[in-house]
């Protein structure tokens, strides 16, 4: 069983997320903390709010952060809808929420139970890097820290990645957070999310289902499957934040890893944290700051995590 802790901009995946936590039998949400990013801060937690009701679920939720740790928050509406669970009109009142920020609830948790709790990050990486402030020594005390964003090591010449949206929001939170000690650190980036895909069969699957998750999860999809049919021409979406989630209850899910440092850089345009190796496992040709070492999912079974993916919310 893994108790997870879970930070999240509750967007469209990030609510498929929660409904595939809720669904496992080898998992339990203890707390949920919200942050800007595929909403706003507010809408995130409103939308904590709605998915918990709908699942009846009753966990602590503390509010995060509302901005970066330098500059102002961009809002993904384009992707989410505005309200970040697709603009479908729902009643969506704040929950009940905890005294403690976002930040304050994960070191107390930590500190509660060392060893006995993984934190799963969704979004921008500010409440991390804050909570970091409060104990230096936080990742230690988590049982493993996932986090659904980076870009994996450097891509073969010629190829071309997502953006990795989460670390651009907020860099210098990221570089905190990868050069923070850690028990297990795990990056599940873009480079094996992006084709980790839910196609036109697996919503079908989900449409058909009586499940109120499944029914949940498809009636939030439009405005995913509108903004990701402008990438492939087709209506089907990325499980990003659901890997994530699939790779902490269960390794296998990941064929592949390297471990090593990771360091957060910026091109001109956007921020990305990569492993600091080229696809073929050499050093790049420029210095790097030294860091701990990340566990950075390289390669995934994509069809037997979708089909998991599956089958929980439509059981």
């Amino acid at each position: 069983m893994r108790r997870v802790v879970v930070d999240t901009d509750t967007g469209i995946d990030d609510a498929h997320t929660l409904l595939y936590l809720a669904g496992r039998d080898d998992a339990e949400i203890v707390a949920i903390t919200s942050v800007y990013g595929n909403c706003t801060e507010e809408d995130a937690t409103r939308n904590i709010g709605y998915v918990s009701r709908v699942l009846g679920l009753e966990v602590p939720v503390a509010r995060g952060a509302d901005a970066p740790l330098r500059g102002a928050a961009h809002i993904a509406g384009y992707v989410h809808g505005k309200d970040g669970l697709g603009d479908l009109g729902r009643d969506r009142p704040l929950p009940r929420v905890t005294a403690e920020s976002g930040p304050e609830l994960l070191v107390r948790l930590a500190h509660e139970a060392p060893g006995e709790l993984d934190l799963l990050a969704l979004g921008p990486l500010t409440n991390l890097a804050l909570a970091l402030r409060l104990d230096p020594e936080l990742f230690t005390k988590y049982r493993s820290v996932v986090i659904m964003g980076g870009s994996g090591p450097y891509a073969e010449p010629g190829t071309l990645l997502m953006i990795d949206a989460n670390v651009n929001n907020d860099p210098e939170a990221a570089r905190a957070v990868f050069a923070a000690p850690r028990g297990e650190l795990v990056m599940v980036g873009v480079n094996v999310t992006a084709g980790t895909i839910l196609d036109e069969r697996a919503i079908g699957a989900l449409r058909a289902s009586g499940s109120v998750r499944a029914r949940l999860a498809t009636d939030i999809l439009e405005a995913y499957l509108d903004f990701y049919q402008n990438e492939w021409g087709r209506r089907i979406i990325p499980l990003h934040d659901p890997l994530a989630a699939g790779i902490l209850l269960d390794p296998t899910f990941a064929t592949a890893h390297v471990d090593g440092p990771v360091n957060v850089r910026g091109d001109g345009f956007l921020y990305r944290a990569r492993l600091m190796r080229t696809h073929d496992g050499l050093p790049p040709v420029f210095p790097y700051e030294p860091a701990p070492a990340t566990k950075v999912i390289t390669a995934v079974d994509a069809p037997r995590f979708v089909a998991d993916f599956v089958e929980v919310l439509t059981r």
